[in-house]
């Protein structure tokens, strides 16, 4: 009699989501359990449990379905919690970087729901690799770290998040891992003709517009939409052929101020000549495009992983702790820091990583190696959690 599929539930990934970036995390994730079933034989069935977002899903095959997520499947009996009863295992990659507290209560409370139902089920949850933390009110911390020990497999994809973990007082196993859309697919570029640099300029929508309030709230140092400004000014006056590309996606809903295709098209339509990327349906119909440029910069950290890996030179412009956390972690050292530096100095260093993007390219490629050299090792590991999870 042939073995069932391992049945494996993924929360807090996203098969629609107008941010690309969590959208790059499911695809990446679903990558390796399909590469890990494909090496050991074993056949599955995954299920998102997904928030009703209107995109359409961005994966698909016959060992895929979608569950629509809102409050009421989360705390019916016959919702989540039955699901993951019936499932061998789930894995939760925390949005990427939403396991902290900075984001707010609200948004930590539903993730704290879901661990604790899959940990009441009795059904292994992998901690994906995440960022970790910062956690900073008692309750947090409390509820963080016992879920952590009740994980059959903890991953973080960065030093500053395993460095996290143990100030959580989390004393267990971890795989420092990497990001897992450093495996992303893409169709890599066909050869380049004769003709003007090609510069990318992921412009971020939520930073346009000061945030998710408008009050700052991440402590941007400088003036983001004028450094936008003179870079798209700069690059043009070098000649370079500008690439305005977008990478959260917002058509319409309470969400739309945080659209970067709505400030690119601004911007666009500002500066005559500037390339208006498309408002992509699939994260890799980003990279694809991204993998095409010479240059690379932004403020959306997955577009920057885009870039970083499929070989294009790139600055990631940090607005938060994972940029350093993961690119340092791997020894790329070309991240600004848009909370810190003015935007004089930023503008400078950026002119100087273009003038020197052979150099970067280099780095970036053995920085790229040592980063999937670590998401092997949590590759290694989920392996051995799915082949345990058989029974």
């Amino acid at each position: 009699m042939p073995q069932r599929p391992l049945c494996i539930t993924l929360i807090m990934h996203s098969t629609r989501s107008d941010n690309l970036g969590v959208g790059a995390l499911t695809v990446s994730e679903v990558e390796i359990l399909r590469k890990i079933a494909r090496d050991t034989g074993r056949a599955i069935l995954i299920t998102a449990a997904d928030w009703k977002d209107a995109r359409t899903p961005y994966i698909s095959g016959p060992d895929i379905r979608v569950v629509d997520m809102d409050g009421r499947f989360m705390v019916n009996p016959l919702g989540f919690f039955a699901l993951a009863r019936r499932s061998d295992l789930v894995i939760d990659i925390g949005a990427g970087d939403s396991f902290a507290d900075i984001y707010g209560a609200r948004r930590l409370k539903r993730m704290f729901v879901l661990k604790y139902l899959t940990h009441l089920a009795g059904t292994p949850l992998v901690v994906a690799p995440q960022t970790i933390g910062p956690f900073t009110k008692g309750w947090s911390k409390l509820l963080a770290r016992l879920s952590l020990r009740l994980s059959a497999l903890v991953a973080t994809r960065d030093a500053m998040s395993t460095r996290a973990l143990r100030d959580l007082g989390y004393a267990g196993a971890a795989i420092e891992a990497s990001d897992v859309a450093l495996q992303l697919p893409y169709d890599p570029p066909g050869q380049r003709g004769d003709g003007p640099p090609r510069v990318g300029i992921n412009v971020s929508g939520l930073l346009m517009g000061g945030g998710y309030t408008g009050k700052n709230e991440f402590g941007i140092s400088l003036d983001y939409p004028a450094l936008m400004r003179d870079l798209i000014r700069y690059f043009q006056g070098q000649g370079a052929e500008v690439h305005l590309v977008p990478h959260v996606i917002v058509h319409s809903g309470p969400m739309v101020g945080e659209d970067d295709a709505r400030a690119s098209a601004a911007l666009a339509a500002e500066f005559p000549g500037a390339v208006l990327a498309p408002s992509f349906t699939s994260p890799s119909g980003a990279k694809t495009y991204i993998a095409a440029l010479d240059f690379f910069m932004g403020a959306r950290m997955h577009a920057c992983i885009a870039a970083f890996s499929s070989g294009v030179p790139v600055v990631p412009m940090a607005y938060s702790r994972k940029f350093e956390g993961l690119f340092g972690s791997l020894g790329y050292r070309h991240t600004v820091d848009c909370t810190k530096e003015a935007g004089a100095a930023i503008l400078a260093k950026i002119i100087a990583a273009y003038d020197d993007r052979s150099t970067l390219a280099a780095e970036a490629d053995a920085a790229l190696a040592r980063g999937r050299a670590k998401l092997a090792a949590y590759e290694a590991e989920l392996m051995k959690v799915m082949e345990q999870a058989r029974g």
